[in-house]
């Protein structure tokens, strides 16, 4: 396609062509059809290129916290035999105006290395690409795009501080509350029960008495140790957010999931849009707490008395942390009276002010609206500590 000075040329031929004939000047006639055939041939010149380039693109790292850095790199070679024309590559940037990198002439069988940095001051799904190569004649009078590498997408986690959980209230319970499965054997601590191999278990778990006496594998059922469980529930509903207050509630859920995983806690989030991950451990899990946080956003619809509910009927007790957004005041007595359940609850509110109203028994409420997080979070931890010790 003809660039913008292409399509000026042509425009000035066409120009020159009439003044010569209004005029009857046969060199100046002469001039507009060459200066017509220029940005013509510069088109069949670019269209007619064959360019051979080796393009490897890559985001390093793939996977960052909001505040992070990362950057794209690019490593362009060339396989043929002739010497590259200079040559521009855009690479379009969801958000920004993108990155546009011109390229010297590279010699047969060389190669060139260049990288830019990307935006993670917010967390989300940063699309890049496609990464387009535009060839352009001599004179810049035409150009034409050639897409050289796919998109690519940056995962911007939540922004993490460093806090610590207080110890869980009620029993460690591995399954949560959860139907658990009947002891058809014990032998101290190594296994209460059997269930049938399953293609992909671990051999050395086959139990080859019992799978002798019943003509078919079975597998001892290894007990999961006892461990603390942490409950998120996030409040995802638009009417009780501001823009900034639902980004500190990604934060702060995404920093309470953290902490539960660097303390070995069973992990599970809750959401007001009827996301449920269930109690889960290990990196997979957290990995798939932490993609969700990136990409929330704010609903039209959801209920957090549908959450508690669920929970007061599975009589959970663990941690039980709730990421509010602007709390009311039934709000904070219902989750309060999880705790005198047996849980152990924290309200953290991220959008002030907080209602007036007496601090519900059995709830520690932090104040994640004016002061850094982790400073907010030990104040409502003490506080709510002090007034247990007073009761």
């Amino acid at each position: 396609m003809l660039t913008r000075a292409g399509w000026g040329a042509l425009l000035a031929a066409v120009g020159i062509v009439i003044a010569a004939r209004v005029f009857a000047v046969k060199e100046l006639f002469v001039v507009g059809v060459a200066l017509a055939a220029l940005p013509l041939l510069s088109l069949l010149l670019v269209g007619g290129a064959r360019l051979r380039l080796r393009v490897r693109r890559t985001i390093n790292p793939s996977r960052v916290h909001a505040g992070d850095s990362t950057r794209v790199e690019l490593a362009i070679g060339n396989p043929g035999v002739r010497r590259t024309p200079t040559i521009t590559l855009a690479d379009p940037v969801a958000g920004t105006r993108g990155a546009t990198l011109t390229l010297g002439p590279l010699r047969p069988q060389a190669a060139a290395k260049a990288a830019y940095r990307l935006p993670t001051a917010r967390r989300g799904v940063i699309a890049v690409g496609p990464l387009r190569v535009a060839i352009e004649d001599p004179f810049g009078l035409a150009r034409r795009h050639v897409v050289a590498a796919p998109v690519l997408e940056l995962t911007v986690l939540p922004h993490v501080d460093h806090i610590s959980l207080p110890p869980p209230g009620g029993e460690r319970d591995p399954h949560g509350g959860g139907a658990r499965v009947n002891e058809l054997a014990r032998r101290g601590d190594e296994f209460y029960g059997m269930r049938p191999y399953v293609v992909g278990d671990d051999m050395r778990h086959v139990h080859w008495r019992s799978s002798a006496r019943t003509g078919e594998l079975v597998v001892r059922q290894v007990e999961h140790p006892r461990q603390d469980r942490t409950i998120i529930v996030m409040d995802s509903r638009r009417a009780s957010h501001h823009e900034e207050s639902f980004e500190r509630a990604a934060s702060a859920a995404a920093s309470i999931a953290t902490a539960a995983f660097n303390q070995r806690h069973l992990l599970r989030l809750v959401s007001s849009d009827g996301t449920d991950t269930g109690l889960g451990t290990g990196l997979a899990h957290m990995d798939a707490v932490l993609e969700y946080l990136a990409t929330i956003q704010p609903r039209p619809t959801g209920s957090l008395r549908v959450v508690v509910e669920s929970l007061a009927r599975a009589h959970t007790g663990g941690l039980i942390v709730a990421v509010l957004g602007r709390a009311t005041g039934l709000e904070l007595d219902s989750f309060a009276r999880l705790g005198r359940a047996g849980a152990r609850t924290v309200a953290v509110v991220c959008e002030g002010p907080l209602p007036t109203i007496v601090t519900p028994a059995g709830l520690a409420i932090v104040e994640a609206f004016g002061a850094p997080f982790p400073e907010a979070w030990d104040v409502g931890l003490a506080r709510a500590n002090k007034r247990a010790v007073l009761r």
